[in-house]
């Protein structure tokens, strides 16, 4: 693939770009906050930025009408609104977290929650001190999944992110937990889900699709 990435100076542009390459595949739009650099027209658009970096991707989407793979945390109902309008013309896939580990998580949590529906619960996400949103995007989805559950952020160190559900009654404590040790576990799963949105109809796709795809 020939790919674009917004945020390439970044952490986790700089991940995404050396996973990318390690497979074979050549970035030919390198953009951030303060220069472009173009070899080529991209066939796919990542962006694991910043929000106030939307609007550029979505017009680079529509310029050369291609897909995108987007992690970016902080949307609200504005961004997602202009995401589900850009799905109609080009295929995008969207997350708060491309872990494999977190979404195999999730499932597990939407598998046993009802059999724990008289139990407390509470989440607890850590991440680097530099992380502006509160909590991660990965909370939420966990806590749309639990409805009520209280979620308590850390923004400590360099953690990449870390991620607890405890579930207790009077008597036993049930956690189930995910550590990621490196950015490289988000950047894995970017790729995955490029190579999976290239022959794609146009539409709004989730790392959900991409995993279920991958087992069938």
């Amino acid at each position: 693939m020939k790919f674009g990435i917004m945020g390439f100076s970044g952490k986790m542009g700089k991940e995404i770009v050396e996973t990318f390459q390690e497979s074979g595949h050549t970035p030919v739009l390198k953009v951030d906050d303060s220069h472009e650099v173009m070899d080529g027209v991209p066939e796919i658009m990542m962006d694991f930025s910043r929000p106030e970096a939307l609007d550029r991707t979505l017009k680079i989407c529509e310029t050369y009408s291609c897909p995108l793979v987007i992690g970016t945390t902080g949307f609200g109902e504005k961004e997602m609104a202009k995401l589900k309008a850009l799905s109609k013309h080009v295929g995008i896939v969207q997350s708060y977290n491309f872990s494999i580990g977190i979404n195999v998580m999730l499932e597990v949590i939407k598998n046993i929650s009802p059999s724990l529906s008289e139990w407390d619960v509470e989440i607890i996400e850590m991440h680097h001190s530099t992380k502006k949103d509160k909590p991660s995007g990965t909370a939420i989805m966990i806590k749309d999944l639990l409805k009520d559950a209280p979620v308590h952020s850390l923004r400590i160190g360099g953690l990449p992110g870390d991620h607890k559900v405890i579930f207790a009654n009077g008597g036993e404590v049930l956690e189930i937990s995910h550590r990621a040790i490196s950015r490289k576990a988000f950047a894995i799963g970017a790729l995955k889900a490029a190579e999976w949105i290239m022959d794609k109809k146009p539409n709004f796709y989730t790392f959900s699709d991409v995993m279920h795809s991958k087992r069938a």
